[in-house]
């Protein structure tokens, strides 16, 4: 963090995650350790951390109550989840308990990929993470959106990973089938809806990668991101830098738009 010049890092855990679809226990054991830990780090480092607790919505028992815990007790700054769980994307209709809760928190829930389990080694020599990441990330923001998860939900606010994986470049086709099939929950397209999540630049800020992102939102939706330790701050800095947004537009990225949704770095 200090080699790169940021001052506060949200932690969250990335893949594998949580659940791994045999042990509830399990699962309810591991994130509550997890979330501690990170409640911890941000405690004994005043200014330095925010955290997004994790929880595993195939088990919406244990969701709620670690959402309940991670809010009250541990006053976490939003919730971190994975792209999909085994063969559920976030639009999954059994995770409507879990939403209804995020929704009158108005949480931020932050979304990492990970590897599909429809589509993993499926080109030889070419590992998930070049190809199926920035997929599943477009799969689950389609999932929200023609399930009418995310409208149903209106007041959680969703940041996701990578520029949007793939999205930015595939809106034409959404668009496309939104007309072809006319669902009653997308009067206006899904654009509208794509339009209010917010978008993240880690390992998504090469210049056809913003260039694309800046087509489909405004600057106040882009956030500043590192993807550590997989990718530290230098490559989204010199991304960034190299794009040749006016200072304004570098604060805002770098720092004001990530504080109007976590208001509690701000005073810490």
């Amino acid at each position: 963090m200090d080699n790169s010049g940021i001052a506060t890092a949200v932690l969250s855990i990335v893949q594998p995650g949580i659940w791994f679809g045999d042990n509830v226990e399990e699962a309810r054991g591991l994130a509550r350790q997890l979330n501690e830990y990170g409640a911890r780090l941000v405690r004994d480092h005043p200014g330095r951390f925010g955290l997004f607790a994790v929880i595993a919505p195939p088990d919406v028992q244990g969701s709620l109550k670690e959402i309940e815990y991670a809010f009250d007790t541990l006053k976490a700054d939003g919730i971190g989840l994975l792209t999909s769980y085994q063969s559920k994307y976030l639009g999954d209709a059994s995770f409507a308990p879990v939403y209804e809760e995020l929704n009158r928190r108005k949480a931020v829930v932050y979304v990492h990929p990970t590897s599909p389990d429809c589509c993993r080694g499926l080109v030889p020599g070419i590992p998930p993470s070049s190809i199926e990441y920035a997929t599943d990330t477009t799969r689950t923001i389609a999932h929200l959106v023609f399930s009418g998860t995310a409208m149903k939900f209106p007041d959680i606010r969703w940041i996701f990973s990578h520029s949007g994986g793939t999205l930015p470049f595939l809106t034409g086709r959404f668009v496309r089938l939104a007309e072809e099939r006319k669902p009653a929950n997308l009067p206006e397209g899904p654009l509208p809806e794509f339009r209010k999540f917010y978008y993240e630049l880690a390992q998504g800020n090469t210049p056809g990668q913003i260039a694309a992102l800046l087509k489909l939102v405004s600057i106040s939706q882009v956030l500043y991101g590192t993807d550590f330790p997989f990718r530290d701050g230098g490559e989204v800095n010199s991304g960034i830098g190299e794009w040749g947004f006016t200072p304004a537009e570098r604060h805002a990225i770098e720092r004001e738009n990530a504080l109007a949704l976590l208001p509690r770095l701000r005073a810490s």
